[in-house]
Protein backbone atom coordinates (compact mmCIF):
# COMPACT_ATOMS: atom_id res chain seq x y z
CA UNK A 1 0.00 0.00 0.00
CA UNK A 2 1.11 3.32 -0.51
CA UNK A 3 0.49 6.84 -0.01
CA UNK A 4 1.45 10.21 -2.01
CA UNK A 5 3.73 7.56 -4.09
CA UNK A 6 5.64 5.99 -0.63
CA UNK A 7 4.69 3.12 0.45
CA UNK A 8 3.63 2.56 3.88
CA UNK A 9 5.68 -0.03 4.59
CA UNK A 10 8.74 -2.43 3.96
CA UNK A 11 10.64 -4.97 4.86
CA UNK A 12 13.77 -2.95 5.60
CA UNK A 13 11.98 -1.56 8.68
CA UNK A 14 12.70 -4.96 10.56
CA UNK A 15 16.37 -4.38 9.09
CA UNK A 16 16.51 -0.57 10.34
CA UNK A 17 15.07 -1.71 14.14
CA UNK A 18 17.42 -4.56 14.66
CA UNK A 19 20.41 -3.05 13.11
CA UNK A 20 19.19 0.10 15.71
CA UNK A 21 19.03 -1.87 18.49
CA UNK A 22 22.63 -3.24 18.30
CA UNK A 23 23.85 0.01 17.79
CA UNK A 24 22.11 1.36 20.87
CA UNK A 25 23.29 -0.94 22.93
CA UNK A 26 26.52 -0.74 22.13
CA UNK A 27 26.64 2.51 22.17
CA UNK A 28 25.40 2.34 25.71
CA UNK A 29 28.04 0.38 26.82
CA UNK A 30 30.15 2.65 25.40
CA UNK A 31 28.54 5.84 26.84
CA UNK A 32 27.08 4.97 29.63
CA UNK A 33 29.58 2.26 30.85
CA UNK A 34 32.99 3.35 29.49
CA UNK A 35 32.93 7.28 29.30
CA UNK A 36 30.78 8.13 31.92
CA UNK A 37 32.35 6.14 34.81
CA UNK A 38 35.86 7.61 33.78
CA UNK A 39 35.03 11.12 33.19
CA UNK A 40 31.58 11.04 35.06
CA UNK A 41 30.56 14.09 32.77
CA UNK A 42 27.03 14.37 32.41
CA UNK A 43 27.03 17.05 30.14
CA UNK A 44 28.35 15.02 27.01
CA UNK A 45 25.42 12.18 27.47
CA UNK A 46 22.98 13.73 26.09
CA UNK A 47 25.14 15.11 22.83
CA UNK A 48 26.60 11.25 22.04
CA UNK A 49 23.27 9.90 22.44
CA UNK A 50 21.67 12.49 20.07
CA UNK A 51 24.46 12.46 17.50
CA UNK A 52 24.58 9.14 17.68
CA UNK A 53 20.70 8.06 17.12
CA UNK A 54 20.67 10.79 14.04
CA UNK A 55 24.04 9.80 12.49
CA UNK A 56 22.28 6.07 12.47
CA UNK A 57 18.98 7.16 10.86
CA UNK A 58 20.40 9.30 8.53
CA UNK A 59 22.70 6.92 6.94
CA UNK A 60 20.19 4.55 7.17
CA UNK A 61 18.08 6.43 5.30
CA UNK A 62 20.43 8.00 2.52
CA UNK A 63 21.58 4.13 2.64
CA UNK A 64 18.30 3.50 0.75
CA UNK A 65 19.57 5.58 -2.33
CA UNK A 66 22.55 3.18 -2.66
CA UNK A 67 25.34 5.39 -1.94
CA UNK A 68 28.76 4.76 -3.07
CA UNK A 69 31.38 4.64 -0.67
CA UNK A 70 33.36 7.95 -2.30
CA UNK A 71 30.15 9.70 -0.82
CA UNK A 72 29.84 7.31 2.27
CA UNK A 73 33.10 8.25 3.37
CA UNK A 74 32.48 12.20 2.47
CA UNK A 75 29.51 11.67 4.54
CA UNK A 76 31.16 10.91 7.12
CA UNK A 77 33.74 12.99 6.86
CA UNK A 78 31.41 15.46 7.18
CA UNK A 79 30.37 14.62 10.54
CA UNK A 80 33.70 14.03 12.04
CA UNK A 81 34.71 17.25 11.90
CA UNK A 82 31.64 18.78 13.59
CA UNK A 83 32.52 20.97 15.77
CA UNK A 84 30.73 23.30 19.02
CA UNK A 85 32.11 26.84 18.70
CA UNK A 86 30.63 27.91 22.23
CA UNK A 87 32.77 25.58 24.23
CA UNK A 88 36.14 24.21 22.64
CA UNK A 89 35.86 20.05 23.24
CA UNK A 90 38.81 18.42 25.10
CA UNK A 91 40.56 15.27 23.40
CA UNK A 92 39.17 12.94 25.28
CA UNK A 93 35.05 14.30 24.98
CA UNK A 94 36.16 14.47 20.90
CA UNK A 95 37.66 10.70 20.57
CA UNK A 96 34.75 9.66 22.27
CA UNK A 97 32.27 11.95 19.91
CA UNK A 98 34.18 10.47 16.73
CA UNK A 99 34.02 6.72 18.06
CA UNK A 100 30.08 7.11 18.26
CA UNK A 101 29.35 8.49 14.90
CA UNK A 102 31.85 5.88 13.43
CA UNK A 103 30.02 2.78 15.37
CA UNK A 104 26.79 4.07 13.96
CA UNK A 105 27.89 4.73 10.54
CA UNK A 106 29.00 1.11 10.56
CA UNK A 107 25.87 -0.28 11.78
CA UNK A 108 24.22 2.01 9.36
CA UNK A 109 25.69 1.38 6.15
CA UNK A 110 26.44 -2.15 6.17
CA UNK A 111 25.25 -4.06 3.31
CA UNK A 112 24.58 -7.45 2.63
CA UNK A 113 28.25 -8.52 1.90
CA UNK A 114 28.57 -7.83 5.65
CA UNK A 115 27.24 -10.33 7.72
CA UNK A 116 25.45 -9.35 11.35
CA UNK A 117 28.26 -11.58 13.27
CA UNK A 118 30.79 -9.43 11.38
CA UNK A 119 28.93 -6.10 12.44
CA UNK A 120 28.66 -7.81 15.91
CA UNK A 121 32.13 -8.44 16.03
CA UNK A 122 33.03 -4.70 15.44
CA UNK A 123 31.05 -3.40 17.84
CA UNK A 124 32.54 -5.89 20.44
CA UNK A 125 36.43 -5.10 19.42
CA UNK A 126 35.59 -1.38 19.61
CA UNK A 127 34.13 -1.71 23.04
CA UNK A 128 36.88 -3.92 24.35
CA UNK A 129 40.33 -1.42 22.71
CA UNK A 130 37.96 1.06 24.80
CA UNK A 131 38.26 -1.14 27.72
CA UNK A 132 41.36 -2.03 27.71
CA UNK A 133 42.57 1.86 27.16
CA UNK A 134 40.18 3.05 29.79
CA UNK A 135 40.50 0.63 32.56
CA UNK A 136 43.40 -1.57 32.01
CA UNK A 137 45.90 1.12 30.61
CA UNK A 138 44.45 3.91 32.14
CA UNK A 139 45.43 5.82 29.07
CA UNK A 140 43.30 8.89 29.38
CA UNK A 141 43.04 9.06 33.66
CA UNK A 142 45.58 11.54 33.46
CA UNK A 143 44.08 15.21 32.76
CA UNK A 144 44.96 18.66 33.07
CA UNK A 145 43.30 21.76 35.16
CA UNK A 146 44.43 25.73 34.86
CA UNK A 147 44.98 27.51 38.17
CA UNK A 148 45.26 31.20 39.53
CA UNK A 149 47.53 30.95 42.06
CA UNK A 150 48.56 33.91 44.26
CA UNK A 151 51.43 32.32 46.66
CA UNK A 152 54.10 34.11 44.40
CA UNK A 153 56.85 32.85 46.27
CA UNK A 154 56.38 29.70 45.88
CA UNK A 155 56.59 29.33 42.32
CA UNK A 156 60.73 30.02 42.45
CA UNK A 157 62.26 26.71 41.22
CA UNK A 158 63.53 25.68 44.63
CA UNK A 159 60.42 25.85 46.25
CA UNK A 160 59.10 23.36 43.70
CA UNK A 161 58.40 20.82 46.44
CA UNK A 162 56.40 23.42 48.39
CA UNK A 163 54.19 24.11 45.13
CA UNK A 164 53.23 20.35 44.71
CA UNK A 165 52.74 19.75 48.13
CA UNK A 166 50.36 23.40 48.61
CA UNK A 167 48.37 22.62 45.55
CA UNK A 168 47.93 19.00 46.22
CA UNK A 169 46.67 19.88 49.79
CA UNK A 170 44.71 22.55 48.12
CA UNK A 171 42.57 20.97 45.37
CA UNK A 172 43.26 17.39 47.00
CA UNK A 173 44.74 16.10 44.25
CA UNK A 174 47.34 13.93 43.52
CA UNK A 175 49.84 16.38 40.89
CA UNK A 176 51.84 14.42 38.36
CA UNK A 177 53.09 17.53 36.57
CA UNK A 178 52.95 21.38 37.03
CA UNK A 179 53.72 24.08 34.64
CA UNK A 180 53.92 27.34 34.65
CA UNK A 181 52.47 29.05 31.76
CA UNK A 182 52.56 33.14 33.35
CA UNK A 183 53.46 35.16 36.09
CA UNK A 184 52.02 38.71 37.10
CA UNK A 185 54.02 40.49 39.38
CA UNK A 186 51.67 43.32 39.82
CA UNK A 187 49.04 41.12 41.35
CA UNK A 188 51.53 38.74 42.69
CA UNK A 189 49.88 35.86 40.76
CA UNK A 190 50.49 32.77 38.46
CA UNK A 191 48.68 31.24 36.04
CA UNK A 192 49.69 27.33 36.46
CA UNK A 193 48.25 24.24 34.64
CA UNK A 194 48.47 21.14 36.91
CA UNK A 195 48.28 17.57 35.45
CA UNK A 196 46.95 14.79 37.68
CA UNK A 197 45.55 11.59 38.63
CA UNK A 198 41.88 11.27 39.22
CA UNK A 199 40.81 9.06 41.87
CA UNK A 200 38.02 6.39 40.91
Amino acid sequence: MEFLDIPLFDDDFFKMMFRFTINISFLSIIIRGLYFKSSERKDYLFTYYMIAIIVFFLCFTLKKYELDIGMALGLFAIFGIIRYRTDAIPIKEMTYLFVVIGVSVINSLANQKMSYAEITAGNILIVAAIYIMERLWRVNNEESKTILYEKIENVKPQNHQLLKADLEERTGLLINKIQIDAIDFLKDTAEITILFTRNK
